[in-house]
């Protein structure tokens, strides 16, 4: 089993960024590709950014890609996404996830932490 635990959110005005963490424990997850997902107030959950499990491979939303970055510490278990240039389009729960090698589907998820941007 994988723990997967956000943390970083917060209220910001647009134009603002944030640092979102996502630790890991239980299994290690040094093999799984890590993501980033979101869910806006009414909308569906959708898709942010992901990592491979080398962090060689990156692959951003086109909504988020040239202002989202998102990261791995191997060593640390722990997954990053850098925020810049807030929009207050971006407020939503932003949720970490993990997917083990040869699935399709992420299996684990955190439990959210939440992202406002005010205007």
């Amino acid at each position: 089993q994988v723990q997967l635990v956000e943390s970083g959110g917060g209220l910001v005005q647009a134009g603002g960024s944030l640092r979102l963490a996502c630790a890991a424990s239980g299994r290690t997850t040094g093999t799984y590709t890590m993501g980033w997902f979101r869910q806006a107030p009414g909308k569906e959950r959708e898709f942010v950014a992901s990592i491979s499990w080398s962090g060689g491979a990156a692959y951003y939303a086109g909504s988020v890609k040239g202002r989202f970055t998102i990261s791995r510490d191997s060593a640390k278990n722990t997954m990053y996404l850098q925020i810049n240039s807030l929009k207050p389009e971006d407020t939503a729960v932003y949720y970490c996830a993990a997917r083990r090698p040869g699935l399709l589907k992420y299996d684990y998820w955190g439990q959210g932490t939440q992202v406002t941007v005010s205007s």
